[in-house]
Parts: structure tokens; sequence; C-alpha cells
């Protein structure tokens, strides 16, 4: 466990944290001696796995599962989460899916839903559900996942992944504002191409990856822990002066 660390002993709740970019967030938070709920959709046992990995340290952690997609299983993940760790100080909105690529003129108005539902209705209703107990704590922090599709538009194919993603930068923005008052600072990061998660496992072709690195100016992709870094140290900044900001982690490709 790393010592002298301002995570140590907070009260962490990761949404869809035991697969992919979630799953290296939530071995940072554990490495770092926070106690972590870990939020699921279907990785049962991934999410049981990391629980004992944290309990093996003498931390407290939960694994809730629950379709972010619906209210009330989103305000009882985070009641669970509250209940199981005592409090909650800092929230991870982890959770999204592209689900599938297609261009405007494929678009059916229910894809068009389930995807605004996946990314950015649940992290509302998470949010909202969390936002009390989180102004309990004199600083408190959220983090989103967005993505430089929401910054550059994203590939084609991805319109309504990127249309969501971009509206998470506006929501963190205007969050940032209604939340300071309450000692909760909101921040997002924005992964570019992260390889060696299912999404762009599923999502992106070796060619296509190929070509995005040739344009990357450190010429290589990006893994979990790039991201799970930068969460960590936006979180631990709990107590610091950055709120609405966007930390694009994505190897020099977008640098506004």
């Amino acid at each position: 466990m790393i010592q002298d660390n301002k995570l140590k002993g907070k009260r962490v709740l990761i949404t869809a944290g035991a697969q992919g970019i979630g799953e290296a967030i939530t071995e940072h938070f554990i490495e770092y001696g926070a106690h972590v709920t870990i939020h699921y959709y279907s990785s049962s046992d991934r999410a049981a796995q990391l629980v004992e990995l944290a309990k093996s340290k003498g931390l407290n952690a939960a694994a809730v599962q629950g379709d972010l997609t619906k209210e009330r299983d989103a305000v009882r993940v985070v009641k669970e989460s509250n209940s199981a760790l005592g409090g909650m100080d800092i929230l991870i909105n982890n959770a999204g899916a592209l689900v599938a690529r297609n261009l405007l003129n494929e678009i059916e108005s229910d894809f068009w839903y389930k995807v605004m539902d996946i990314n950015l209705t649940s992290m509302m209703f998470v949010t909202k559900a969390a936002g009390p107990y989180l102004a309990k704590n004199e600083h408190s922090s959220i983090v989103n996942l967005a993505s430089l599709a929401g910054r550059k538009g994203g590939h084609p194919g991805s319109l309504a992944y990127a249309t969501s993603k971009g509206a998470i930068l506006t929501f963190t923005r205007a969050l940032a504002t209604e939340f300071g008052a309450q000692g909760t600072r909101v921040n997002a990061v924005a992964p570019g191409l992260i390889l060696g998660t299912a999404f762009h496992n599923t999502h992106t072709t070796k060619e296509s990856a190929a070509k995005t690195i040739q344009g990357i100016p450190i010429q290589r992709a990006g893994n979990s822990n790039d991201v799970a870094r930068a969460v960590i140290y936006l979180a631990s900044e709990y107590d610091g002066f950055i709120t609405g900001a966007t930390l694009d982690i994505n190897g020099g490709v977008y640098n506004m």
C-alpha cells in the first residue's frame, strides 16, 4: 500500500468498476488504500475478486450489481455503497459503451436512446443519487469518464457515442458550478485510443488502431493504467482548486 497519500481511507464508488478501464481504476484505488464499492452489470466474478483483493489489504469493499440506465437501480447502487462503506467521498462515473457503429442514416431512434441512456442518463441518475452523500463531507470529488470522441467527433459510425461523450464534458462543467458550494469538485478525463479493453477489442480493428497510432505524437496507444493514474490524480485532489476541467489522455493527438 502506498503510504502518506490523500486517498487512504477514502470511500469510493466506481461504476463499471470490474472491467476494462474501470477495473484498472479500482485496482489503483485499492493500492492507494481506499475503501471501494465496485458496481458491475455482468462482470460478477471479477467484481468478487476485486472485493477479495481489497479485503486482503484490510480495506472495506463491496460489489453491487445494477442496470444504471434504470433510475431505481442507480439509486439502489448508491445507497448500498453508502451503507457498505459508511459514506461516500469520491464517485467515479466510468460506465459507458459505444454499443455499435452506425452512420447517421443507419441510426434508429431506439439505438440513439440506448447510447444516450448508457453513457449520459445513467451518469445523471448516479450523480443525482450520490450528491447528498458527497455533500456531507467538507471536501468530495467526482470524476467522469468522457472520451476523445467527445472532443473530435470520433471515427465514422460513432456519432451517437461521440455526441453523448461531448455532452459529458458540458455536464461536468455545469455540475462543477452547481456542486461547488457543497464542497464537491467535478472533473472529467477524456481518453483517446486505449487498447487492451473490451471496448476497442470489439469496435476497433488492428488496421484502424495502427493507423491511429501513426498520428499519435508519442507513437503508442494508451492503456487502462494511463487512464487510471489520471483519475487517481483528479480524485486525490479532492480538497484542491481544480474543478470543471477535463484532462485529455491521448498521447498528444488533441491538445487544445
